[in-house]
């Protein structure tokens, strides 16, 4: 018998005022009813944090850190568990589940080490001017499929610490282990200050559009990002907005052929694409460029795709049925616009999978180029001329991440500061860690996550400048 998933609403886990069924991507059929929150509980759950917010901001930082800190050891207890479920709702291979929910121990434990002690700006004998941070209020945490639990993590932990009451919505294909999280949540906070419902994509305009929302924590596509912003225009949220990338990978002519062609693809396979920072074009001298393809194509074709809950498996299936028919349409015109030089098909079996493709002799014009596909298909593009490249890279409406790899660091690290995104990687990649803020240019987001400036996201800034001699 499967077990039965609860919102948390108020400290109480409850049921929602309907179902949804919950989808295994690597057979493409239910496992599971979720429980489906109404406007209604929306409601409640909002006016619960509003509620809880007075006594829970005015708790010392220290005790909201200790919370954080059981809160990491609860999880970190719950691994297996969590990791099971993670790759049952959103399909990735087992080790990459159980990655992602010790990665969500370290992001708890690396936030909760940071204080928000009052910054003296300026003192002298006729002034002192100090920052002091505050709490905002309700924060609605929204995320999205691909990374379910660590995304909502890098929300949860600097909110809680600075003070402020939650209201969670995860995307409607993969509720059930933020559901499960918040089984953990209601015995560890007071009722109120976090809340978790679940939809099916028809209660965020109503979440956040809300008068008690004071700060919107959105990962997700850059179209749902600018109707976030919108939403919050009207009682002027703050927002944090990590939106969609088309990351570049820049190699350079004295790169090491066989040890980057690896890091390259893995930066572009893992969670079969469908990662925001993923490597999502390569651009390659043109003295390598085909045997550049080539070990590619070696080693798309060695991937072993599968169900990621067998122990053999590489790369999982595609999370949803939606994503899944987008990519089909892309290897439409891959086939159309390039050379397919490994996979380019669907799988033949039950399920969303799609075989690891490559493709070369592509055109910096083609969809597959252009948009970001989320998706394990990788464009493989020639360059000759390093500055030709960068402009290349750089004429793009995203700029999340990027890589440049070679031999020559110093070289490599000059032409980085050159690449227009909010981090770029110099021979490594999705080097994140809690302590390094993380940031998108252009249309790939806004603010911080992680790191002190994303601590600093969930604050009011406010300096109190005192005149010392008197009136």
């Amino acid at each position: 018998m499967e077990k039965a998933y609860k919102l948390l609403i108020n400290g109480r886990l409850v049921d929602g005022a309907a179902t949804m069924p919950v989808i295994n991507p690597a057979t493409g059929e239910p496992f599971v009813d979720a429980p489906r929150a109404d406007i209604g509980q929306l409601n409640e759950a909002v006016a619960a944090a509003k509620s809880a917010f007075p006594e829970w901001s005015k708790r010392p930082i220290t005790e909201r850190r200790e919370l954080l800190i059981a809160l990491s050891n609860a999880l970190e207890e719950r691994v297996p568990e969590f990791a099971a479920l993670l790759t049952r709702e959103q399909g990735k291979p087992l080790a990459q589940a159980t990655m992602e929910c010790m990665g969500c121990v370290f992001v708890i434990r690396g936030m909760a080490s940071f204080d928000l002690s009052p910054k003296v700006l300026r003192e002298d004998e006729s002034m002192r001017a100090i920052e002091y941070r505050s709490p905002l209020g309700v924060v609605a945490a929204i995320t999205p499929w691909n990374f379910p639990l660590i995304l909502l993590i890098n929300k949860v932990a600097p909110a809680l610490l600075a003070g402020n009451t939650l209201v969670i919505k995860p995307a409607p294909t993969t509720p059930l282990t933020t559901l499960l999280l918040g089984e953990i949540f209601a015995s560890l906070f007071p009722r109120g200050v976090i809340n978790v419902i679940a939809d099916q994509n028809d209660l965020g305009a109503a979440l956040t559009h809300h008068p008690d929302i004071a700060k919107i924590a959105f990962t997700g596509s850059t179209a749902t990002g600018r109707k976030v912003m919108s939403a919050a225009a009207g009682t002027i949220k703050r927002v944090t907005l990590e939106l969609g990338g088309n990351d570049a990978a820049l190699v350079l002519e004295d790169a090491d052929l066989q040890e980057t062609a690896r890091k390259v693809f893995d930066g572009a396979m893992l969670n079969a694409g469908q990662i925001c920072i993923a490597i999502k074009r390569v651009y390659v001298h043109e003295s390598m460029y085909d045997a550049f393809c080539d070990e590619l194509a070696r080693l798309a074709n060695d991937l072993v795709v599968g169900d990621g809950s067998e122990l053999a498996t590489q790369l999982g299936p595609i999370q949803n049925k939606a994503q899944y028919e987008k990519l089909q349409q892309l290897l439409d015109d891959a086939r159309e616009n390039g050379t397919v030089i490994a996979g380019g098909n669907v799988l033949s079996r039950p399920g969303y999978f799609i075989a690891p493709t490559i493709v070369r002799d592509v055109d910096d014009d083609a969809l597959i180029v252009r948009e970001e596909q989320f998706g394990p298909i990788l464009p493989v593009l020639k360059y000759t001329d390093i500055n030709g490249a960068i402009e290349r890279i750089n004429n793009s409406e995203y700029g999340l991440g990027g890589t440049v790899w070679g031999r020559d660091v110093s070289k490599a690290a000059s032409i980085a500061e050159r690449v227009n995104s909010g981090t770029v990687w110099v021979n490594k990649h999705m080097d994140i860690a809690a302590d390094l803020p993380f940031r998108g240019a252009k249309q790939s987001g806004l603010g911080a996550e992680l790191g002190l400036a994303g601590l600093e996201e969930y604050t009011q800034a406010r300096v109190i400048n005192v005149a010392l001699t008197g009136c």
